[in-house]
């Protein structure tokens, strides 16, 4: 049996405000609503209604690392921070580089019930980048995979990647590369410039994002096929990818949540917290992202939330491992660093948080409008509620966070997933409770 929601007073992306009733696993009806007996009733004055989330760069860790997350707790921390579906990234152990691997982690995200899991399926075999891996059969699976990325790693060779970008088209899929040129950024630990010198650390330039990107872009041109580019970094980066955009090619390029916000100059404390792949960068690339996302240079916010356990970033900076969590933090960042200060607005965020990489990533039953006969997939934000941000917001396993302390802006209220609530005043629903209702309802449309 399904729940029905009735979501009172809530305020559109476009400013409305309306009611929204979920019902038989889609949005049954939007406007003003008077009646809907039997229903749940949701109060949303003040809150603004998002389509649910979607991440396009997700580490969920599992099979392999539990240590760090997994497909469960990670598809929590999706609800926490109002993510209804996610895109897992192939370095797991085993590799997802075949059809058995994402149909096990397509499995564990159904079963899970908290958000929609879509893997990634991995270029090369193994992700060593010597060939490639059985591409058409992950797209053949029952994951149906269409995204392709080694991220953790570039796929350096370029008769590989053209090979890759060319077999991918017989399905609509696209490579998502991870941009980085490995000679140039060997034992890199920071950003290379002023800083990098002066705390005596190795530094990765820019110039070793930027070339590949200018190769692949080219690539992709060359052979008519779909690239995105993981985790841009530079204002060189968002130049190359503003060229290609206006000669015509088929790219679509991501940035972080932290990489529109942090700066370089927080690896002054050496907190490993901050240690990321790429690195932060200056205060310029910041503004230049920014405003590459504002004007769509730059398609979609994706989080890389990429969980390690305790061990590996409470060491010295340069045995730390590289990576951020993201979920939970996601949004508020992303009020932050562009809808605070003009450059984005509520429907923007819907179209670079949701609409954007639902397209990218081809995800069916995700990504819609906020309207009648649309899938129930929601989020409910609360613009005001502006708080530190503390241990109690993490929902994963792991709490690598360089936002703890931190006062954002704004919170996930609540998150609806094939119509029930994952999330709920603030509170991640029970597992067994939403492992129920996922069974409810079909494997949660995964």
């Amino acid at each position: 049996m399904t729940e029905s929601f009735l979501i009172t007073g809530a305020t559109l992306p476009t400013g409305e405000r309306a009611d929204i009733r979920l019902e038989s696993g889609i949005i049954a009806e939007v406007g003003r609503i008077s009646d809907a007996a039997g229903a749940t009733v949701v109060d949303a004055d003040g809150l603004i209604a998002l389509p649910g989330l979607v991440d396009l760069h997700t580490h969920l860790r599992e099979p392999g690392y539990e240590q760090s997350e997994s497909v469960l707790t990670g598809t929590q921390a999706a609800a926490a921070g109002g993510f209804t579906a996610v895109f897992a990234m192939a370095n797991t152990s085993p590799v997802a580089d075949t059809a058995g691997v994402v149909e096990q982690e397509l499995s564990l995200g159904r079963a899970a019930g908290y958000a929609t899991v879509q893997p990634i399926g991995a270029v090369t075999v193994g992700l060593k980048g010597e060939q490639l891996a059985e591409l058409g059969a992950m797209a053949r699976s029952r994951a149906e995979v269409r995204v392709f990325s080694d991220d953790g790693f570039c796929v350096f060779d370029p008769l590989l990647m053209r090979r890759a970008l060319e077999y991918v088209k017989a399905f609509d899929g696209v490579i998502a590369q991870h941009a980085q040129e490995p000679r140039l950024t060997q034992g890199a630990q920071m950003n290379e410039g002023a800083l990098s010198g002066e705390l005596g650390l190795a530094g990765w330039p820019a110039v070793a994002e930027e070339s590949i990107i200018a190769r692949d872009v080219l690539l992709a041109e060359h052979v008519g096929s779909r690239l995105h580019v993981c985790h841009v970094s530079t204002a060189g980066s968002v130049e190359v990818i503003r060229w290609a955009k206006a000669r015509g090619i088929d790219v679509t390029a991501e940035v972080t949540p932290h990489h529109l916000l942090l700066t370089e100059d927080l690896v002054s404390s050496y907190d490993p917290r901050y240690k990321v792949n790429p690195p932060l960068r200056r205060s310029e690339d910041v503004e230049a992202l920014r405003a590459a996302l504002a004007d769509g240079t730059i398609d979609i916010v994706a989080t890389d939330h990429a969980p390690h356990p305790i061990e590996a970033k409470q060491s010295e900076w340069d045995a730390a491992a590289n990576g951020m969590v993201g979920l939970e933090s996601a949004l508020s960042v992303v009020h932050a660093a562009v809808v605070d200060n003009g450059m984005l607005d509520w429907s923007d965020v819907a179209r670079v948080l949701s609409h954007a990489p639902a397209r990218i990533g081809r995800l069916r039953g995700q990504g819609e409008a906020v309207e009648a006969g649309a899938a129930p997939e929601l989020t409910l934000y609360d613009p005001n509620a502006a708080s530190e941000f503390a241990l109690d917001r993490l929902a994963g396993r792991s709490i690598n966070s360089p936002y703890l302390g931190r006062t954002l802006p704004g919170r996930v209220v609540a998150t609806f997933h094939a119509g029930y609530a994952t999330l709920l005043d603030g509170v991640v629903q029970p597992a067994d409770e939403i492992a129920r209702r996922a069974a409810s309802v079909g494997g949660a449309r995964g």
